[in-house]
């Protein structure tokens, strides 16, 4: 078997209710193997957090794995996932796993990992596996093992809405030489095809990228920084495709560089996005819940040492849980019939 029909895509979307969530790591872990890791594993804050986004009617939320967990010990990794899913499930949150990742820093290590520089923009953010990985298919056996190991593990897990097999392909200068991977990854999952969608969420202008993750995805996901009518075209473009659509990545309130360096214009809110969301039943996955270690309050590009920003970049509560703004919350309560 491999990529689901188009009636299958629709079906499963038409059984799902309007899903809204957030990019979710715990505020006290810089990245994915401090969230993960059996020293740092921390699951009484991981639930309280999600209570949070419980609580302002979120019932998805998308989390990053690491494929040095899954090679390092993977019976303890997928122990850890099992304890993460059933703290989600009780809350009525059904999250979707994210796979591989080209973005932000190489050199995953395990063990210790670094401390926050402040001020900086996910710094401490780690690839999976790599970009020197990603370009060695001699190194791909370990990754195609993890793939299909961990989704055979979970084939049938009704508490994971989606797989992401792979997040922003072509980042970090990478473009088309990602491909190979990417078709590789969705190779390794056909072959096991679990019963939950598979998807890769496109993201920026690279077309053959771009044509191969539309053709391959079970259900459409796509990520959208921009304006309220870039994003309203956005949708109306992928809703042709008839798989259900899903943005799994937005909220961008001020500020940020273009991948040239320049400053970025427009925003994308809260009170201007997601009623868009709501009116086209378009899920929708903002970046992200808590302010903490990652420091995504700051905007792409910013020095070390930046004060807190007046208006944050991303996030949507503080580590005591009270709101960046009271209105925002309000208005996903509003919209998610949360009141």
């Amino acid at each position: 078997m491999s990529r689901w029909t188009t009636q299958q895509a629709q079906a499963w979307y038409a059984k799902q209710p309007w899903r809204v969530g957030a990019n979710f790591i715990p505020s006290n872990a810089i990245n994915q193997l401090e969230m993960w890791q059996a020293d740092t594993f921390d699951l009484a804050t991981i639930e309280r957090e999600l209570s949070w986004a419980a609580a302002i009617g979120m019932n998805t939320a998308r989390v990053y794995l690491h494929d040095l967990l899954w090679q390092e010990d993977a019976d303890e990794f997928s122990r850890r996932i099992d304890q993460f899913l059933a703290v989600a499930a009780k809350l009525g949150i059904s999250p979707m796993l994210v796979i591989f990742d080209d973005c932000w820093n190489a050199g995953a290590a395990l063990g210790k990992q670094p401390e926050s520089r402040t001020g900086i923009h996910n710094s401490g953010w780690l690839q999976s596996p790599g970009v020197h990985v990603v370009n060695d298919p001699a190194q791909w056996p370990r990754l195609e093992k993890y793939v299909k190991e961990l989704l055979h593990r979970f084939d049938g897990d009704e508490r994971i809405l989606l797989w992401d097999l792979y997040n922003e392909p072509g980042n970090n200068k990478q473009r088309e030489k990602s491909l190979p991977l990417l078709q590789a990854t969705f190779d390794w999952a056909h072959e096991v095809r679990p019963s939950q969608p598979l998807s890769v969420g496109v993201w920026f202008d690279c077309a053959p990228l771009n044509e191969f993750q539309l053709a391959a995805s079970d259900v459409i996901t796509f990520h959208n920084y921009n304006d309220a009518d870039n994003l309203r075209r956005q949708i109306e473009a992928l809703a042709q495709l008839n798989r259900g659509l899903i943005c799994t990545e937005w909220l961008r309130r001020a500020g940020g560089t273009t991948d040239g360096g320049g400053p970025r214009t427009g925003s994308s809110r809260v009170e201007t996005h997601l009623p868009i969301f709501r009116q086209h039943n378009v899920g929708c996955i903002n970046w992200g819940l808590v302010a903490g270690k990652t420091q995504t309050i700051y905007p792409w590009g910013s020095p070390e040492g930046s004060p807190e920003p007046a208006v944050w970049f991303h996030d949507l509560f503080r580590p005591d849980g009270t709101p960046f703004d009271t209105n925002e919350i309000e208005c996903f309560k509003d919209l998610t019939g949360k009141q």
